[in-house]
């Protein structure tokens, strides 16, 4: 898992802990959540536009 053992994902985990505080961290975790969604959602929606435009394009040389 890109080269990050269990002890470091703790470590970094009990960084955030202290950091941001126990009531802040399901803030954070749902808007990253969130982003990481929203960004799928686009990517496969350009995808989604350019495989479309492909098609078109074929269509039309026919």
């Amino acid at each position: 898992m890109f080269g990050i053992g269990f002890q470091e994902l703790v470590v970094i985990l009990l960084i955030c802990l202290l950091l941001f505080g126990a009531s802040r961290l399901p803030e954070i975790g749902r808007a990253l959540g969130k982003g990481i969604q929203e960004f799928k959602k686009s990517t496969k929606e350009g995808l989604d536009e350019n495989n479309g435009d492909k098609k078109g394009n074929d269509e039309q040389k026919s």
